[in-house]
């Protein structure tokens, strides 16, 4: 299911100078982080930090007004999308994305057609080619649905799962695009602390498979528990960086925190 393993160490995703703006309000500022093949690397900050915004200029939904982005050495500026997810960097998104509509299998089968090229009349035809594709298709499905503990869903309707079944199915439609890099947008929102640890263990056993991954999340126990690194952003920069421990006592974090807790009070 899923690609070969990458060199460890090698540089998956690198930013460099990314500045994104809004109606002349700097949404990202001068962004400079990197994320190594086979790591874990949380990113994380006060609500409006630009986090979102960084994943959008990550896989193309937002072009960045200055700076690089690139993807194992490929400049990802002026990318479509689907162009950078067919690179191997895929992402999730904070609300549900899946075929309400459908059954939970289809809606994994459907994720991992949108990668195959085939022309019209090959599948119409149903040449043997087409029918080993098939073939290979259902059967990663399964593994994606007993990956994520959703087998027993596959004839559900998508859309009558419990939320955190709908989470855990939206990531499975990330999966079907077999990343070499996945970014994981919230992943354990609204979950139970249950679900949650339920996708802290999937999160390792992606990594574990050879997939580089990048999370923002707001459970901050959940991110410091699975990263090995940690990047926080505030105000579209990063104010620091490092090991969950070292981040975690690191004063201009503390500060940012503390500021969004009194806004709240």
């Amino acid at each position: 299911m899923m690609p070969g393993r990458a060199k460890s160490g090698d540089v998956a995703l690198s930013i460099e100078h990314v500045a994104v703006n809004f109606g002349g309000l700097a949404a990202i500022s001068d962004l400079n982080f990197s994320v190594k093949d086979g790591e874990i690397v949380g990113l994380i900050g006060p609500n409006g930090a630009g986090k979102t915004t960084a994943f959008n200029i990550f896989t193309g939904f937002l072009q960045p007004a200055h700076g690089e982005v690139r993807f194992r050495g490929t400049l990802l500026n002026g990318l479509k999308p689907h162009e950078i997810a067919a690179l191997g960097l895929v992402r999730t998104f904070q609300r549900t994305s899946i075929f309400q509509n459908n059954t939970v299998f289809e809606n994994v089968l459907i994720g991992l057609h949108r990668r195959r090229q085939s022309s019209v009349w090959a599948t119409l035809l149903a040449t043997p080619r087409e029918r080993a594709a098939e073939r290979e298709f259902i059967e990663s499905a399964h593994e994606i649905l007993r990956l994520l503990g959703l087998e027993r869903r596959a004839s559900q309707i998508a859309g009558a799962l419990a939320f955190g079944e709908q989470r855990l199915l939206g990531m499975g439609l990330a999966l079907a695009a077999r990343p070499t890099m996945l970014l994981l947008d919230e992943p354990v929102s609204g979950m139970n602390p249950s679900e949650t640890a339920n996708v802290m263990r999937l999160v390792e056993t992606i990594r574990a498979s050879g997939v580089t991954i990048l999370l923002v999340e707001h459970d901050m126990p959940m991110v410091m528990r699975v990263s090995d690194r940690i990047a926080v952003l505030n105000y579209g920069r990063i104010i620091a960086e490092g090991p969950p421990a070292l981040v975690q006592r690191n004063p201009d974090v503390i500060r940012a925190y503390l500021g969004e807790r009194r806004k709240r009070a």
